[in-house]
């Protein structure tokens, strides 16, 4: 049996009990969450969500990319628009974690060999030093037009050997 047939039977599992037909279209804790692929990082997981509480995006390293930035500007405004067009909370949670692999993607010669056979930029995605990235990537969010100012946005750094998750950047005001 291939790995697809078994999540897909875990999947009927879960339907004959399933229960959130109804669960409204925004999030419960109004909120985002950016945080890395990796499969040590399940953020369902590790921050004991539920089916409607949060908005999920994952990515390579959990970096804030131009994709990340668009996707959230574009969010924030429909969260604005089923809001009745008056701006609500909405809070950004940006977790990366130790031991990344895109930590690798900072090496200059990885970078260019990824370049020179897919075309693929993964410099935007490389860690070079966590606590560092985490501030940097606030600063990209807070400087990015699209991203609108009542946005509140919280940088974490989650220990996979402990599971445990230490706040970088507590939660700030994107606009001021």
């Amino acid at each position: 049996m291939s790995n697809a047939q078994v999540l897909m039977n875990r999947n009927k599992v879960f339907a004959e009990t399933f229960d959130g037909a109804d669960l409204p279209l925004l999030p419960k804790f109004r909120t985002v969450i950016v945080t890395c692929g990796d499969a040590r990082v399940d953020p369902a997981k590790i921050l004991d969500l539920e089916l409607g509480d949060s908005v999920v995006m994952r990515n390579n390293g959990g970096r804030v990319t131009q994709q990340i930035i668009n996707e959230i500007g574009a969010l924030s405004l429909l969260v604005a628009k089923v809001d009745g067009g008056t701006p609500g909370p909405f809070e950004l949670i940006l977790i990366q974690h130790t031991h990344c692999g895109a930590e690798r993607f900072a090496d200059p010669n990885l970078q260019a060999m990824i370049k020179a056979k897919t075309g693929i930029d993964v410099s935007e995605q490389a860690i070079t030093n966590q606590e560092e990235n985490l501030q940097e990537d606030i600063e990209k969010l807070r400087s990015a037009p699209v991203i609108p100012d009542y946005v509140v946005a919280s940088a974490h750094l989650y220990d996979i050997k402990t599971g445990l998750a230490k706040e970088i950047v507590p939660p700030t005001r994107l606009g001021g």
